[in-house]
């Protein structure tokens, strides 16, 4: 009966660390139970120092470094940051925003953040319920509260670093005294980091004692060396398959790639992405080179390291996404008063980042350049992250993507994505630097009898086939939703076999699909839920789980809108309180977004 309402009580414990508690709890026995009980008490005894408790304590000695990251960079840095600190001494609690207990916050001495901004302005999944709750009026004084902000995100976007802006302000406006002025990083984001976490860590020094040395990670948050290949440094997998799934008359190329993880015991979860470091298309960096008029052999220095400038421009920086920053440098290099015009419009600019590549420029808009100054205003090549399309419950030593290759013609000249290139265009046995990426906030329920509705147009449907094959794997059987979108039913009905044998099994209970070009008026997988509004709203009453993966600037837009539109129709709920009852299913876990 105690463990029923221990969600409801007043705790220190986030809502993450409870439901473990109750998960663990339940599965022991009575005498089990009075054993952890009294060791747990053994432990809580100890933990007490001259007569005053250990929660207490411990506030006034504790660097508590939270992080909000939606692909898993700020994770590192806060990563990075706890294992510097406890090197310094500091007794470290190290946490995602998503698993910290907010009615902590008065009782922190220091609080060091990481943050991601997420689409336009937005904060990433783990941060949402932090950041409202520092601005509503049930946020507390925090004047004893000293604080700092590495905020990460991408100048290409119009809110750039907006959360950890906001985050830094409104700290600021409830009496926290900054250790540094905020850190605004781009996507080279490593040196700024580095730099940050050393000068955080000596600013922090007259506020916090250095007796524990140690790190305590809440829920998900582990410390570093979870595995030993990751961004930094990744494992060289082979390449089983990259096949096209889409018809010959399709106007999409789309790959389903098979990737074979050997004996790396690289493992992951469905839900989790793959992060890939690709190289340049040999045509596009011999185009850039030739186009400057450069020798391809000259030597260039990259992070301190010698490359030749071909092999610099092939595999240490980012030749197929344009950055602000970099088409201002060109408008200067160059003299253009057009680009420079371009420059000063944010729209402008905005829409001449999304169709055209650094060649482009190049070609347009000519200036001389050295090899050197070349290198130096190119950002660091990046990965990309893939969302994974298997279970390693039914696939095992492999990983499965599912791709669909960027490319587009320009002035006679074919330009491709870099990563989605490289993928679909390598040969059975090549080499590729992958690690995983855990993604928290994407996960299946806990209990797998739970309803699942699955919205995955596109390559969207990627991660719902691995949802799929683990639930087979668990033996659960029906209970699952999936709506499907493409333009034709007979050239882009991604993995059509596979869905149409789990329905014949009655492993997937229901499958709507919506084949936009089929008909005369355009029909979306938005317009498919609409239809099933009734049935929709009876698996949210009966618990199900929502997912939904893919697009961000107009589908998931447009699927949230219907859903909302259901909860009024079949809710009878205002617009207001539609909204308020997916943001509750959200900060349960029952409503998560794979989307970019």
């Amino acid at each position: 009966m105690l463990l029923k309402e221990l969600s409801a009580l007043a705790s220190p414990l986030s809502q993450g660390q409870v439901d473990k508690l109750k998960q663990f709890t339940s599965e022991l026995s009575s005498v089990q139970l009075a054993w952890v009980s009294g060791y747990l008490a053994a432990t809580a005894s100890q933990g007490q120092t001259a007569g005053v408790p250990a929660a207490e304590t411990s506030a006034a000695q504790t660097v508590t470094i939270l992080y909000g990251s939606q692909t898993g960079n700020g994770r590192g840095v806060a990563q990075a940051l706890a294992a510097k600190a406890q090197a310094q001494g500091y007794t470290v609690n190290l946490a995602s925003m998503g698993e910290y207990n907010v009615r902590q916050l008065k009782q922190e001495t220091v609080l060091l953040l990481v943050v991601s901004t997420h689409g336009e302005g937005e904060a990433p999944d783990d941060a949402i319920e932090l950041h409202k709750f520092l601005a509503s009026k049930r946020a507390p004084k925090l004047d004893n509260l000293h604080y700092s902000v590495l905020a990460l995100g991408d100048s290409s976007y119009e809110f750039f670093c907006q959360t950890g802006k906001d985050f830094d302000a409104r700290l600021s406006a409830l009496g926290a005294k900054a250790l540094l002025p905020i850190v605004e990083c781009d996507v080279d984001y490593e040196d700024a980091a580095a730099q940050w976490q050393d000068s955080v860590i000596e600013a922090a020094k007259p506020h916090i004692q250095t007796t524990g040395a140690s790190v305590t990670a809440i829920g998900s948050a582990s410390v570093v060396g979870e595995s030993q290949y990751t961004k930094q440094n990744p494992y060289s997998a082979e390449v089983l398959v990259s096949q096209k799934i889409t018809g010959r008359d399709s106007d999409r190329d789309v790959r389903h790639v098979e990737i074979d993880l050997g004996e790396s015991g690289l493992t992951y979860q469905v839900g989790d992405a793959l992060g890939v470091w690709f190289s340049n298309n040999e045509a596009l960096v011999d185009e850039v080179i030739s186009g400057l008029g450069l020798d391809a052999d000259e030597n260039v220095t990259v992070s301190k390291e010698s490359y030749s400038l071909k092999a610099a421009l092939t595999d240490k920086k980012e030749l197929t996404q344009l950055y602000p920053g970099l088409v201002k440098s060109w408008a200067e290099l160059s003299g253009s008063a057009e680009l420079a015009a371009i420059c000063e419009d944010k729209e402008q600019i905005r829409q001449f980042i999304l169709t055209h590549q650094f060649a482009d420029v190049v070609a347009a808009y000519p200036a001389k350049v050295s090899a050197a100054q070349l290198v130096d205003m190119l950002r660091p090549l990046t990965p990309r992250l893939y969302s994974i399309a298997s279970s390693q419950a039914e696939v095992e030593s492999e990983v499965h993507l599912t791709v669909a290759l960027v490319e587009d013609e320009r002035q006679g000249h074919a330009r491709f994505g870099g990563a989605s290139h490289f993928l679909a265009s390598a040969e059975e046995g090549q080499q590729v630097n992958v690690y995983v990426e855990p993604n928290n906030n994407f996960r299946l329920p806990e209990n797998p009898e739970t309803p699942v509705i699955m919205v995955g147009p596109g390559t969207g449907v990627a991660p719902f086939r691995a949802f799929m094959q683990q639930r087979v794997a668990d033996g659960v059987s029906g209970n699952s939703w999936l709506f499907f979108g493409n333009p034709h039913f007979e050239q882009d009905f991604l993995y059509q076999v596979e869905w149409q044998q789990y329905l014949k099994n009655g492993d997937l209970s229901r499958l709507d699909v919506a084949f936009s070009r089929d008909q005369a008026h355009k029909v979306y997988v938005q317009h498919r839920i609409a239809e099933q509004a009734e049935a929709l709203w009876q698996w949210l009453q009966n618990g199900a789980h929502v997912y939904i993966c893919g697009d961000a600037e107009r589908m998931a837009k447009d699927v949230h809108q219907a859903l909302v539109n259901i909860a009024v129709e079949q809710g009878g709920l205002s617009a207001d309180d539609a909204e308020a009852y997916f943001e509750t299913l959200r900060s349960e876990k029952r409503y998560q977004k794979d989307v970019y």
